[in-house]
C-alpha cells in the first residue's frame, strides 16, 4: 500500500525525522491560510499523487506570498499530471501540500528498502539527490551507496559513518546523520514498511538534515497490525479494478495487454504470462485466484477480467489441487451465462476432478475452447484475441 507525501511526513515526524512544516489542503483558501500561518518568504505548493516526477510535470510550484499560494493551488488542483510513473492516463490532483521553503545547500538521496537478494533491509544513498534513482542507477551506478543491515543487530554506528563519509557530509550535517538514520530506520521497522524514500534529502544552510520529500510503501500482509495506517489508503489513487479485486481477496494487477489471465498460484501466473508473450501475445493482467477459491470467487474474478475493455480474449490456466477443476468450471460457466459473455475463452486445467470439470464446460452451452496444455492454450488465446501485439 502506498500513501501520500504529506501522510509519510506525518509518520516521519512521529519518529523524530525532520521534515518541513506544512499542511495538506484541498482548496485555494486553505492554501492561503496555511501560507499565512507558516510565515516564510517562500512556500511550496505540491500536488499529492502516488507518483514521482511531479515537479517536471508542473505539480510543484514556489509561491512568494499567501495570495500567490492560493493562485497556484487553484491552477494545480484538478490538473491531470502525467509522469513516467503514472502512465499516459496520468492522475488527477485532488490534494495539495503547502509547506515552508527552506535554504537548500545540497540535495541527496536516501532510502531503506527490503532487498530480497540479500534477505535484509538495505540503505541506499546517493549524492545525486533530486534525480530519479532509476536514471542514476542506469547512467552513474557508482554514485549509489548500499549498506546491508543485519536484522539481528540492526543499524550500527559504523553504517552511519560510512554513509556520512560516502555522501561527503561534514560538521553539523555529519553529526546529524546518526539520529536522522536511527529515526528513519525505526520508521521503517515499526510500520512494517517495504520502502521509505527521501528524494531529496537536503542539507540546509545551517547544516541540518531535512526530508524535503517523503515516500512510503507498506507490506499489505502486515496491515492487520496497523489499523491506523490502513486508514490512510487513498482508493482514488488506485486502479478501480485492482480495488474491486481486493474486496474479493483476489490478487490482481492490471497490465497493458489484451489477453486476460486467470490462474491459481503466483508462480503459475508468472509462467502463464511468460508463455503468452512467447506465443506472441501480451497479458492484460496478473490474477491469482488462490488455492482455495470458491465458485463465487471464480465468478467475481471473471467479472473483473472482462471489465477491462482492453481484453479481447481470456486464458484460464488452473492446476486443480485445493481448487478442484469442477469448482472452477462451475464458477466460469455461471459467470459466462450471467454476463452474456461474447469474448473467446480458452481453458487449460489439470488436477483434481479434471474430467468432471471438462464435462461441465463441454455441456454448458458456452463457447469455450479447451486446451490440452499451456502452450496450446497460449497459442489458441493469442490467435482468438487477434494475434500478436
Amino acid at each position: 500500500m502506498k500513501i501520500h507525501e504529506y501522510q509519510a511526513k506525518e509518520i516521519f515526524r512521529r519518529f523524530g525525522v525532520p521534515t518541513p512544516r506544512g499542511e495538506m489542503v484541498t482548496t485555494p483558501d486553505q492554501a492561503r491560510a496555511v501560507a499565512e500561518r507558516l510565515g516564510t518568504k517562500i512556500v511550496v505548493v505540491k500536488a499529492q499523487i502516488h507518483a514521482g516526477g511531479r515537479g517536471k510535470a508542473g505539480g510543484v510550484k514556489l509561491a512568494k506570498s499567501p495570495e500567490q499560494a492560493a493562485e497556484l493551488a487553484k491552477s494545480i488542483m484538478g490538473m491531470t499530471l502525467v509522469t513516467p510513473q503514472t502512465g499516459p492516463g496520468g492522475r488527477v490532483v485532488k490534494r495539495l501540500l503547502v509547506e515552508e521553503g527552506l535554504d537548500i545547500k545540497r540535495e541527496l538521496y536516501l532510502s531503506i528498502l527490503v532487498d530480497r537478494a540479500v534477505a535484509a533491509p538495505v540503505i541506499m544513498a546517493s549524492t545525486a539527490g533530486g534525480m530519479e534513482i532509476e536514471e542514476v542507477a542506469h547512467t552513474n551506478p557508482e554514485l549509489i551507496l548500499r549498506e546491508r543491515i543485519s536484522p539481528a543487530t540492526g543499524l550500527q554506528p559504523y553504517h552511519t559513518r560510512k554513509l556520512a563519509f560516502g555522501l561527503g557530509l561534514t560538521g553539523d550535517a555529519a553529526a546529524a546523520m546518526g539520529p536522522f538514520l536511527q529515526g528513519l530506520y525505526r520508521t521503517f521497522l515499526e510500520t512494517d514498511a517495504s520502502l521509505v524514500e527521501i528524494n531529496p534529502l537536503i542539507v540546509t544552510g545551517d547544516g541540518k538534515l531535512v526530508a524535503l520529500d517523503a515516500k512510503m510503501t507498506f507490506d499489505d500482509n502486515a496491515l492487520f497490525r496497523h489499523k491506523d495506517l490502513a486508514e490512510l489508503r487513498d482508493l482514488n489513487e488506485e486502479d478501480p479494478l485492482e480495488v474491486e479485486a481486493s474486496n474479493y481477496k483476489l490478487n490482481y494487477i492490471k497490465l497493458d495487454g489484451n489477453v486476460g489471465c486467470m490462474v491459481n498460484g503466483a508462480g503459475l501466473a508468472m509462467s502463464t504470462m511468460d508463455i503468452i508473450k512467447l506465443s506472441g501475445g501480451s497479458p492484460a493482467n496478473f490474477l491469482d485466484v488462490g488455492g482455495g477459491a470458491s465458485a463465487e470467487q471464480v465468478k467475481n474474478a471473471f467479472k473483473i477480467l472482462i471489465s477491462d475493455k482492453n481484453v479481447k480474449g481470456v486464458f484460464i490456466n488452473i492446476f486443480g489441487g485445493i481448487l478442484r477443476c469442477d469448482v472452477l468450471a462451475s464458477g466460469v460457466v455461471a459467470a459466462a451465462k450471467e454476463l452474456n459473455l461474447k469474448l473467446p475463452v480458452v481453458i487449460r486445467m489439470e488436477g483434481t476432478n479434471v474430467e468432471k470439470g471438462q464435462e461441465i464446460l463441454r455441456t454448458s452451452g458456452c463457447n469455450f475452447t479447451i486446451a490440452k496444455d499451456m502452450k496450446d492454450g497460449a497459442d489458441k488465446v493469442v490467435t482468438l484475441a487477434g494475434g500478436a501485439r
